[in-house]
C-alpha cells in the first residue's frame, strides 16, 4: 500500500482523532471494571502470593521507637541531617577508584530505609536527572518534602552508579560489561562484578526497597512505565504506590538488580522512561512523581499518594516488525494512542524511489516503545505494542491533542482517588524470548556474560 502525501496527512490528522474521540466519549460513557485476562497459571501465581502476604511488623519504625544515628561506609549521619559521601566502587591502592556520591538524608523520625538508584547505564540520564531534581533545594529545603527534619526514615539517593560509563557516555563499564547483569557480584572477579559486589554490600542489601530508575538503550524510547514480578508481592504492592498507569509483570534476567533484590526478599521495581543520550521532560517528571508517590505510601513523607484512574498490568505484548529494510520515518512516538490500522510508520528504500511500504496498527491499542534509528532491516522491531481493543474508553479519556497517552504525574493536577475506584486491566500474553526487551537487544553476551549465567543457573 502506497499513501500519497495528502493521504499521510489525513490519516495522521491527530487532533481531528482526538476531536473524534472527544464526540464519541459523549454519546457513550461506560465504567469498565476490572478485567482477569492473565493466563490462569499467572494469575493463580499472584493471587497465592497476595494471599501468603502479611503486613510486617516492623516496631523499629514505629513512632515511639529509639532511632538515632545511622553509618554509611563508615561515616555516621545524625537524625534529622543530610549528608553525601563518596562510595568507591573499586577498593584499590594505585588508579581511580571511582568514587560514586551517595546522599544520605536521614529523617528525625523512626521509618524504612530506601534507596533510589540511577544511571546503572551509563548513557541513561533519566535516572540521573530525576535524582537530581530530589536532591534540589526545592525538595530538601526546610519544609519541603524531603526536609531532613520531617522526613520519617532514611532516604539514599545514588544519581549515577555506573560513574565511568556516564564519563564515556556508554551503557557499559569500561571492561564492557553490562553491570545490570552482574548481581550479587564477587569481590574477586572482573572490575564490574567486583563494582557489583561494592553496590550490593553497600547500598542493596540493607535496604527496605529499592526504586530502579533507567531509560531505553540506544536506538528507542520508551514511554514511562513501572515493570515488577506481580508474584514478589511487596515489589508489586510498591509498583502500584508509583501511581502510574502502564505495570508490566515480567521476571527479570539473571544477574539483574531486581532479579537478585526479589530474590533476597527485597521489593525492587525498574522505572522506565525516555531514551539513552537524552533528557526528556515527561519521564524525569514522572519519575520524580512516581518516587514521591512512594515515599507518601509508606508514610515517609506527609500528603496522601496520588492515584490514575486505572492501571494496565501487562504480560506480554505485540511487536511490530519492518516488512522490508529501508528508511524508517516515524509517525508516532512511545505513548502513542493507535487505532486499528492507523500507519504507525513508512519505510522506504533510497534504491527504488517512490516505493514505501507502511507498518500499521494491528488492532485498538498504545505504543509502549518506539525505534528511534531510522536505519532498519526486515525483521527488525520499530514498536512495541500493547493491545487494549477492549477496553480502549479508559485509553481515549486520556489523550492530548497530539493522540498522546497523558501518564498520571506528567501534569500538575492533583486528584484524589480511593484504591477501590481504579479500574485494574489484566493483558494476556507473554514476552518473546522472555524478557520484555529481548526483541530489542541486538548484541549477544560476552564469554564472562556467559559464564556468569551459567553460574548463576
Amino acid at each position: 500500500m502506497v499513501l500519497t502525501l495528502r493521504e499521510k496527512r489525513s490519516v495522521h490528522d491527530r487532533p481531528t482523532f482526538a476531536k473524534a474521540m472527544a464526540r464519541r466519549k459523549k454519546k457513550t460513557v461506560r465504567k469498565v471494571r476490572v478485567a482477569h485476562e492473565l493466563p490462569k497459571r499467572r494469575r493463580m501465581a499472584i493471587d497465592e502470593a497476595m494471599k501468603a502476604h502479611r503486613t510486617e511488623d516492623r516496631p523499629e519504625w514505629d513512632r515511639t521507637s529509639d532511632w538515632g544515628d545511622v553509618r554509611f561506609y563508615r561515616k555516621r549521619i545524625k537524625p534529622g541531617t543530610l549528608r553525601t559521601i563518596h562510595l568507591p566502587l573499586l577498593n584499590v591502592s594505585l588508579g581511580d577508584a571511582w568514587p560514586v556520591p551517595v546522599t544520605i538524608i536521614h529523617g528525625a523520625r523512626p521509618g524504612p530505609c530506601i534507596t533510589i538508584i540511577g544511571g546503572i547505564h551509563g548513557d541513561e540520564l533519566t535516572g540521573p536527572s530525576a535524582c537530581t531534581h530530589l536532591l534540589s533545594n526545592a525538595f530538601t529545603d526546610e519544609g519541603k518534602p524531603l526536609d531532613p527534619k520531617s522526613l520519617a526514615g532514611t532516604l539514599r539517593i545514588v544519581p549515577v552508579v555506573n560513574l565511568p560509563g556516564y564519563r564515556m557516555k556508554s551503557r557499559y563499564f569500561p571492561d564492557g560489561r553490562d553491570l545490570n547483569r552482574q548481581f550479587p557480584g564477587d569481590p574477586g572477579g572482573s572490575t564490574t562484578r567486583r563494582v557489583a559486589h561494592q553496590i550490593w554490600t553497600h547500598l542493596v542489601e540493607d535496604s527496605d526497597a529499592i526504586i530502579d530508575i533507567h531509560s531505553a538503550a540506544k536506538g528507542r524510547t520508551n514511554m514511562p512505565q513501572v515493570r515488577c514480578d506481580l508474584t514478589h508481592t511487596s515489589s508489586y504492592l510498591l509498583a502500584k504506590s508509583f501511581g502510574i498507569e502502564i505495570i508490566l509483570d515480567s521476571i527479570p534476567s539473571k544477574g539483574t538488580l531486581r532479579r537478585t533484590g526479589n530474590t533476597a526478599d527485597i521489593p525492587v521495581v525498574t522505572y522506565e522512561g525516555g531514551a539513552a543520550d537524552t533528557l526528556g521532560d515527561q519521564s524525569v517528571k514522572v519519575a520524580v512523581h512516581g518516587v514521591m508517590n512512594a515515599l507518601r505510601s509508606m508514610r515517609m513523607v506527609p500528603g496522601n499518594p496520588q492515584r490514575p484512574k486505572f492501571r494496565i498490568m501487562a504480560s506480554g505484548s505485540t511487536w511490530l516488525r519492518a516488512a522490508e529494510g529501508g528508511l524508517l520515518d516515524m509517525f508516532v512516538q512511545a505513548g502513542s494512542v493507535m487505532r486499528e490500522g492507523e500507519v504507525v510508520a513508512t519505510i522506504s528504500d533510497p534504491a527504488t524511489p517512490g516505493m514505501t511500504v507502511d507498518i500499521v496498527a494491528p488492532e485498538d491499542g498504545l505504543i509502549i516503545g518506539a525505534a528511534t534509528n531510522p536505519f532498519t532491516a526486515a525483521g527488525m522491531p520499530v514498536g512495541h505494542f500493547l493491545p487494549i481493543s477492549k477496553h480502549f474508553a479508559l485509553l481515549e479519556e486520556q489523550i492530548d491533542e497530539h493522540g498522546q497517552f497523558i501518564v498520571n504525574g506528567s501534569q500538575e493536577e492533583r486528584v484524589w482517588r480511593e484504591e477501590h475506584e481504579i479500574n485494574e486491566i489484566s493483558l494476556d500474553g507473554e514476552w518473546s524470548g522472555g524478557e520484555v526487551d529481548s526483541e530489542w537487544i541486538g548484541s549477544k553476551p560476552t564469554g564472562d556474560e556467559k559464564e556468569f549465567e551459567e553460574e548463576a543457573a
